[in-house]
């Protein structure tokens, strides 16, 4: 396998307020976690500034207007209880929708089989004309269109296994059959939304999962419903929104998964890569605010990427 790794070298211009769990040093973790010889083998690049006018295949026409409204001259705004945007927020945005691009661009132009890219802020709460849960823009929302639009892909997966449900890729895409999307998620929590019963036009399965349930729920959860499902679409590319914070010593949440939980659930959808879309993957930083929980889960999954799907795998 030929992994890309896609970094973000202005990720501190996204300013958070000090102590508030998405900060700038969860790249820093994942940055010092992916320096160690076992990944010497990835292709790594630099993640170029995008063009956030992208922002309008999947949020409303003054979704960005909103955005330069709310940044300050200088400092940090608040947007709501949870969701800061600094004055060089939106610099941030742009390398972090331009290293996804990247990353798409070389997927889909067989440059290499899978990529991930550790960017920031994360995306997968912004709804189509709300940004919300630390989330500005719905980064992998922009990139499943993108890849529509512009490489003519036509049948897109996002499968999140953030802790937390992605109430916004579901609102973009919640009638869109094209577009799967598939969450395992602990509820209750944050953001409330992403009940079984959530199923779009078919194209949305949501598993809920219970606080301090651990690896073995998930692996029943993805073995069960959205393996199955994932495979039954029979997607041309998947998109992961990798979000590390099911791990056990995430402050935010109590699924208590371990680094090798985070193998297990990558490999599977290796499986499913390899049997529907020519290996195509491309992985997305969310969440994880623990940074050694962030860093061992984040060395879990890019070298499973590194390493290939692994059906020998204990099921």
């Amino acid at each position: 396998m030929t992994t890309l790794l896609v970094s973000q070298t202005n990720f501190e211009d996204h300013k958070t307020p000090p102590g508030h769990p998405e900060r700038a040093d969860r790249i820093r973790a994942v940055n010092d976690a992916l320096a160690d010889d076992q990944f010497g083998k990835l292709v790594r690049r630099d993640a170029p500034y995008g063009d956030i006018t992208l922002a309008e295949l999947v949020h409303d026409s003054r979704y960005l207007a909103r955005l330069r409204d709310a940044r300050p001259a200088e400092g940090i705004g608040q947007i709501d209880g949870d969701t800061f945007i600094s004055d060089t927020s939106l610099s941030a945005v742009a390398t972090g929708l331009g290293g996804a691009l990247l990353g798409l661009e070389a997927v889909l132009l067989g440059e290499a089989d899978n990529a991930f890219c550790a960017i920031r802020p994360p995306g997968h709460h912004a709804e189509v004309d709300q940004p919300m849960g630390f989330c500005l823009i719905n980064t992998v929302a922009i990139v499943a269109r993108e890849a529509q639009r512009k490489y003519g892909a036509e049948r897109i997966a996002i499968v999140d296994f953030d802790v937390h449900h992605g109430n916004g890729t579901q609102d973009i895409f919640e009638a869109d059959p094209t577009v799967f999307y598939a969450s395992s998620h602990q509820m209750p929590l944050f953001p409330g939304t992403g009940h079984p019963r959530e199923t779009g036009v078919g194209n949305i399965v949501n598993v809920a999962l219970e606080a301090h349930t651990g690896g073995e729920a998930m692996r029943e959860a993805y073995l069960g419903r959205i393996l199955p499902a994932l495979d039954n679409f029979a997607p041309d590319l998947i998109l992961i929104s990798a979000g590390f914070d099911a791990h056990k010593r995430d402050p935010l949440a109590q699924l208590e998964w371990d680094d090798q939980d985070f193998a297990w659930v990558t490999g599977k959808l290796m499986d499913i890569a390899d049997k529907r879309c020519a290996n195509r993957i491309v992985s997305l930083l969310e969440g994880g605010y623990d940074l050694r929980g962030l860093a061992g889960g984040v060395r879990q999954h890019v070298a499973m990427l590194m390493d290939g799907a692994t059906s020998s795998l204990k099921s």
